[in-house]
């Protein structure tokens, strides 16, 4: 008969028998928790009833500014009901929310909140360790953890009037469901490098990232309940240039333009379908996220040049961007 020894729990020590990846997903799961919130948000829907739904919302300060995902308030009152993980229940109203970013920030009258710390996602590598907290299906607190699968993925969002796309979203393998929209997907350090918003598939999940970008929507957010973006009018997409003005011009490709909106900004400058947009304001411009990046409300009613190669020659086009509606 074989002798079985049993180890009492007193002879080994707790802390030592987990091992270093379960010693990071629980060291960032008590940090980040208590800064997660379980959103409550009712909406009207069709025939005149009341929807309920949920998401999640991370604690950004202590004075009550938490950051989710825009969808997860869209088409409700601008009234929330948060909930935490210490058993705090608050109300809380939308400040501001960019559907074209899918980043929405929640004020709530309470103090001394636990804020989460914002990370930078740029600083990201694939297969790094990754955490995502947030209410799945009405599960509060729930930890999943995984890793970054991939890096510059794009997220087409719209609002009723206009679509862009979201720049570098992050995918993780960590499990994300309903509900946890707006949660937080952490680093290995706990901080806070991306706001989860869509499912695409097992094992797929996105995250809008924290990045400088995102962190000047949300600063306009808090400060102005709303972000502005410049808009010239056009629909294109990324195009090898020729070799000849490729080696010219010093870069490969640019934005050709495939449809111009009647009286917008484009129109009025000029630009046609088949037009080949190479810079903006002397910054260059090889693809549709550059273009993108440039249009920054500052743009709004500036008189702005726009490099174009129509018929093999390079024009200088003036335009005056106006703000997008959303």
């Amino acid at each position: 008969m074989v002798d079985l020894t049993f180890i009492s729990s007193g002879e080994v020590d707790e802390a030592e028998a987990l091992d270093a990846y379960s010693r990071a997903v629980v060291a960032i799961a008590e940090r980040l928790s208590p800064s997660v919130a379980n959103l409550r948000v009712s909406r009207r829907v069709r025939g005149g009833r009341v929807a309920t739904g949920g998401g999640s919302g991370v604690v950004i300060t202590p004075d009550g500014f938490m950051l989710t995902s825009a969808h997860v308030v869209a088409g409700t009152d601008g009234r929330v009901e948060a909930s935490f993980v210490d058993g705090r229940e608050l109300s809380a109203e939308v400040v501001g929310a960019d559907p074209l970013s899918d980043l929405a920030v929640l004020r709530s009258e309470a103090t001394e909140l636990a804020p989460a710390t914002l990370g930078d996602a740029d600083a990201l590598r694939v297969g790094q360790l990754v955490v995502a907290i947030g209410n799945p299906n009405g599960f509060a607190g729930s930890v999943t953890a995984g890793v970054v699968s991939a890096l510059g993925r794009s997220l087409p969002v719209h609002s009723r009037t206009a679509g862009r796309i979201v720049e570098n979203v992050i995918q993780t393998d960590a499990a994300l469901n309903p509900g946890n929209s707006g949660g937080a997907l952490a680093d290995g350090r706990g901080r806070v490098v991306g706001i989860n918003t869509a499912v695409a598939g097992v094992g797929l999940g996105l995250a809008v990232p924290i990045n400088e970008v995102t962190r000047r929507i949300i600063g306009a957010l808090m400060r102005d309940g709303r972000f502005t973006r410049a808009y010239l009018g056009i629909a294109g997409g990324s195009r090898p240039l020729p070799p000849r003005l490729a080696r010219e011009l010093g870069r490969s490709a640019g934005v050709e333009v495939v449809e111009v909106v009647q009286d917008s900004p484009a129109a009025k400058a000029g630009l046609r379908p088949e037009d080949l947009i190479v810079a903006v304001g002397g910054t260059a411009v090889e693809g549709v996220d550059d273009l993108q990046r440039l249009m920054a409300g500052e743009l709004i009613g500036e008189r702005v040049t726009a490099s174009v190669i129509r018929d093999g020659r390079v024009l200088e086009l003036e335009l005056v961007p106006v703000e997008l509606k959303v």
